[in-house]
């Protein structure tokens, strides 16, 4: 057991640091990002009126925020993987959400104010590494299938 830590201690101090990174971006989100939703869902939200916000503002910070947590997740996934085809898979699966949960976090903040639950939840997944906590598990479930 010991051997094995030894053996993978570039593994473990990378993950340290990328885990480290993700509770970073976390403590210091007031401070690093645009976000008038931050209050507005600490707050009893679902009998409130959505705060006012600038769309290009919140996007490009929306974003921001994504893509530090998606280059950091795919960091972890190859940093525990090795697999250049996981990369590349994962990355277009990052794509495809990142495009969809945006489409639909604007068409919700727009169109369905008063669907303020939903937004909650769609930006939950904008703006925290979800995916990397859903990705790592099926993708060490199907290395262990391909070995057997």
């Amino acid at each position: 057991m010991l051997n094995k830590i030894k053996e993978q201690k570039g593994k473990i101090f990378i993950s340290i640091i990328v885990i480290s990174c993700f509770g970073l971006i976390r403590a210091f989100e007031n401070s690093l990002f645009y976000d008038p939703f931050l209050n507005y869902f600490e707050a009893d939200f679902n009998k409130m009126k959505l705060p006012e916000f600038d769309a290009l503002k919140l996007f490009l910070n929306l974003l921001l925020r994504f893509v530090l947590n998606t280059a950091l997740s795919l960091i972890l996934i190859y940093t525990l993987f090795k697999d250049k085809g996981i990369l590349i898979f994962s990355s277009f699966l990052y794509l495809f959400f990142s495009i969809l949960l945006f489409v639909l976090f604007f068409v919700i903040a727009v169109y369905f104010p008063e669907k303020s639950w939903l937004l909650f939840y769609v930006r939950r997944f904008i703006i925290q590494p979800i995916f990397v906590l859903l990705f790592i598990p099926a993708f060490y479930y199907q290395l262990q299938n391909l070995k057997k």
